[in-house]
């Protein structure tokens, strides 16, 4: 197997190149006894992939024809399109562009398909990767020698951005094409390793290879992982662009980034972590996850529910980090979250604590009303269909979060040869 290129920063050195992760007590019930690691500044500037590409004169792909799959979040660190440094730093060799789910401008709904289009900011064609197809097809890849990646992802096994790597990865392998990754920060940080694994019955889109929920790792870590682990099925020749000055225990606030909405419902810095804690939930019937207010993710309620009895059993709750606050409306209550950034708290368990504390007090409406295309994404989406028999069997939510465990710990330990960075 090709071992994969990592390309260093200017200040970066050698030896950097595998570190240590952060090791993490394995968390009791449902909070993660952890605290995360605090953030050192970095010697040097902070770069992106883009960033150190570009100051490299982009050496590693010119005289090529280039691919790039983008999207609205394809910045560089000084708010420029990364399509458009690469057209001014290539020329006619960026040929073709390629958009995944939501668009190249990031204004699609969740799950509607994407239609191949003009880039009215290149004028090149942007190959759709959310349409009939969500693999590049031979013919998209027959005008070019290289394919780069270059999206911002949010961390989490459901989203499909790594999705679209994967099989991109796997489609440039079939094709014979070099593979490029751009690296860019996991938003929630790199320490935070949560929630179920992914059972092979239910590999999708959605849960494309088989990593926690919540993983803690780059997208170039993640490429670096799965062509080691046979978790794609032909293995490109793959370069990894680094960057510069992040740490694992950075969340997006410390890189002093703009943040740009990865899609319609994360639109903020901080929306990651409120999707950890009601991405899950959002999929059953009845409820009520704030998809249309001010913060998406940020609300957790169903259909009838008394929101001071749900207040008060979060009140309960040791979450550290995460505080709540009763609402009702349009037949709806639940609690708002107010989620820190440095929360400690297992922020994913909340997913399983709340839905099942929800559909106990709809008096078990919410997941005994769940079924047909329904019920399988909110499988595919966990990972499994344990959470819906357990918690149908009224098993304790307490017990289905204990079982994450010592997965995610093996994981941690699986994981450390491919982290980048400190």
């Amino acid at each position: 197997m090709l071992f994969p290129r990592i390309f260093f920063p200017l200040a970066a050195a050698l030896g950097s190149l595998v570190l240590a992760a952060c090791q993490l007590p394995a968390p009791q019930a449902y909070q993660q006894q952890q605290t995360a690691p605090s953030y050192q500044p970095q010697q040097g500037p902070f770069m992106l992939g883009i960033d150190v590409l570009e100051s490299r004169g982009f050496d590693l792909i010119r005289g090529k024809r280039v691919g790039l799959i983008t999207n609205q979040t394809s910045m560089t660190g000084r708010g420029e399109r990364t399509r458009t440094a690469m057209q001014r730093g290539l020329g006619r060799n960026l040929v073709a562009l390629y958009a995944p789910e939501h668009g190249i401008d990031g204004t699609i709904g969740a799950g509607l398909h994407v239609s191949t289009r003009r880039d009215n900011v290149t004028g090149l064609t942007v190959y759709s990767l959310y349409g009939p197809t969500r693999k590049p097809t031979p013919a998209m890849l027959a005008p070019i020698d290289v394919l780069v990646f270059d999206l911002q992802d949010i961390g989490c096994r459901s989203y499909t951005y790594i999705s679209t790597m994967i099989v991109a990865m796997e489609a440039a392998a079939e094709c014979g094409k070099q593979f490029v990754v751009l690296d860019r920060p996991n938003p929630l940080g790199g320490w935070r390793v949560e929630g179920p694994p992914l059972e092979s019955k239910w590999k999708s889109f959605v849960g494309q290879i088989p990593v926690p929920y919540v993983h803690g790792m780059t997208a170039g870590e993640l490429a670096m992982m799965a062509c080691s682990r046979g978790w794609v099925a032909r293995v490109p020749r793959l370069d990894v662009v680094k960057m510069q000055g992040w740490s694992r225990g950075m969340t997006w606030q410390d890189t002093g980034l703009r943040w740009y909405q990865t899609s319609p419902n994360i639109p903020h810095a901080t929306s990651p972590f409120y999707y950890l804690a009601t991405g899950i939930l959002g999929g059953a019937t009845s409820v009520d996850i704030g998809i249309g207010t001010e913060n998406p993710f940020g609300y957790a309620g169903g259909s009838g529910v008394n929101p001071q009895a749900l207040y008060a059993y979060c009140q309960r709750l040791n979450t550290p980090g995460v505080s709540y606050s009763p609402y009702a409306k349009n037949g709806f209550g639940g609690v708002r979250l107010n989620i820190s950034p440095r929360a400690t708290a297992d922020i994913t368990a909340l997913d399983v604590l709340l839905l099942a504390e929800i559909n106990r007090l709809s008096g078990g409406k919410v997941i005994g009303r769940m079924g047909g295309s329904k019920l399988n994404l909110f499988n595919k989406v966990y990972g499994s269909e344990s959470l819906y028999h357990d918690l149908r069997r009224g098993v304790p939510a307490m017990s289905i979060v204990s079982r994450w465990q010592s997965y995610n710990q093996g994981f941690r330990s699986q994981r450390q040869r491919f982290l980048l960075y400190p």
